[in-house]
């Protein structure tokens, strides 16, 4: 194409161009990774991955959004809070994203119960994990045996 230089010329040009440093763009935080941070008190995280998740919120109004109504509910979780529930569901209503609110009307068909494991100390947790276990149990020995072998495997399980 009319270049009159060298192949050698040529090949120490692109060398150069190969070796030199390429500018160095920050690959964004995997989906599981920013999870954590938001799901962490604020005050475990190290001050690297609070600058990070300040500019990954920075870049996703939404994301910011949920992170609010993340810790707002951690708040009424860990200090019983039930009472500040329904205003809690307005706010996750007021925002424009279809996923929070079929949460909000996930706990609307069951507010009472919601507030009154936020608000009282006490908790069926223990009696759920027994109900689980021993689905569990009856969905292993489906078509297997009758009442009298679940019954007994629950009894000897302990």
């Amino acid at each position: 194409m009319g270049y009159r230089g060298s192949y050698g010329r040529v090949s120490a040009y692109l060398r150069e161009k190969r070796t030199s440093p390429r500018p160095v763009t920050a690959q964004p935080p995997a989906p599981r990774v920013v999870t954590r941070w938001i799901l962490s008190r604020p005050e475990t995280l190290t001050q690297i991955e609070q600058l990070r998740l300040k500019a990954v919120l920075a870049n996703c109004p939404e994301l910011d959004a949920l992170t609010g109504h993340v810790l707002s509910f951690a708040q009424m979780l860990t200090q019983r809070q039930g009472e500040r529930l329904p205003q809690w569901l307005d706010a996750v209503r007021q925002d424009d994203l279809p996923s929070r609110h079929t949460l909000a009307a996930g706990i609307d068909r069951d507010l009472d119960a919601v507030i009154a494991e936020l608000t009282l100390p006490w908790s069926s947790g223990v009696v759920e994990g027994h109900v689980n276990r021993i689905k569990m149990l009856k969905r292993q020995m489906f078509g297997w045996a009758g009442f009298a072998l679940l019954r007994k495997r629950v009894l000897l399980a302990h």
